[in-house]
């Protein structure tokens, strides 16, 4: 396989290049007694450590997004699954502030039974505790939608092992979801580039040249739409995303709509009159009664 190699290379730069010791992440001066570690680049997630190693996220507002999201797994009738951090979560989400992007959602994809399970601000080892851990278990899709890692990514140019420990990374949610849903067809999605710091985007397109190894073409495809965001620079057309030049816009996400649409009528055919997935869910602090103070995911 053209993987092979890539994986030797991976293995040998974490051989060479030993993981850095976990350290703690600062602060917010927002009620910092209280407060988990937050990172500007990372959101809620305490210690950043290898991306192919699951870790939870321990914040009370992600606790309860979990047990939301293995309720949503329980419910069935998914057919399509997205999974991913609040790129994907604010396309599919209850949350009334992202009434728009749920409309166009619903615009493209009512009739093929999918179902948002991302989660703002994860890390690629967070997106694989959930994964470990339930979201996944019995629901069976045919497709499931994959785009992670711009977290891990963050908004500093990256080097050759963190380039690999992305991949790293994201080879093992690929191969968790074959293990967990054997029959579905993985549209792995190539990061898309951020412009709060455009010294990134080299270090994305290392990654996605990494991950367009993964395809072969059947079970595991390989989508990249980031020639319709961005310009070969990697600087961002025109409305694709909103002010922090990192969510897509509506625009934005009807473009990778346009991507996944073929793939999607080419394993499930058209879309049906009705759809069974289960309603979308929300950020749990933006209900009053949560308990839990206001997030931005």
């Amino acid at each position: 396989m053209r993987y092979s190699g890539l994986l030797a290379t991976v293995v040998l730069m974490s051989c060479v290049s030993t993981a850095e010791t976990p350290s703690p992440i600062s602060e917010t001066a927002t009620n910092a007694a209280t407060a988990p570690p937050r990172n500007r680049d990372f959101g809620w997630s305490g210690f950043s450590g290898p991306a192919d190693k699951a870790a939870p996220r321990t914040d009370a507002n992600s606790k309860l997004a979990h047990s939301q999201l293995l309720e949503k797994a329980r419910k069935g009738g998914i057919d399509i699954y997205f999974e991913g951090d609040s790129i994907t979560r604010r396309w599919g989400t209850s949350d009334a502030q992202y009434k728009a992007n749920l409309e166009n959602w619903n615009a493209n994809f009512f009739g093929w039974n999918a179902a948002d399970f991302g989660w703002g601000a994860d890390r690629i080892e967070n997106i694989l505790w959930r994964l470990e851990n339930g979201e996944l278990d019995g629901v069976n899709p045919k497709i499931i939608v994959l785009l992670a890692g711009i977290n891990n990514v963050g908004t500093r140019p990256g080097d050759d092992a963190k380039v690999a420990d992305i991949t790293r990374g994201l080879k093992a949610v690929v191969d968790l979801c074959q293990k967990k849903a054997p029959g579905a067809v993985i549209i792995l999605t190539a990061i898309f580039p951020r412009n709060d710091n455009l010294a990134v985007i080299p270090t994305i397109n290392q990654i996605n040249s990494n991950l367009a190894l993964f395809a072969d073409g059947k079970k595991i495809r390989f989508l990249n739409v980031n020639d319709k965001l961005a310009d070969r620079d990697g600087k961002l057309l025109e409305g694709m995303m909103n002010r922090d030049r990192l969510h897509p816009a509506v625009k934005g996400y009807q473009v990778w709509a346009d991507g996944l649409k073929p793939i999607f009528t080419e394993i499930l055919g058209p879309p049906a009159k009705t759809d069974h997935a289960p309603p979308p869910t929300g950020d749990p602090s933006a209900n009053p009664g949560s308990g839990t103070p206001p997030a931005n995911h």
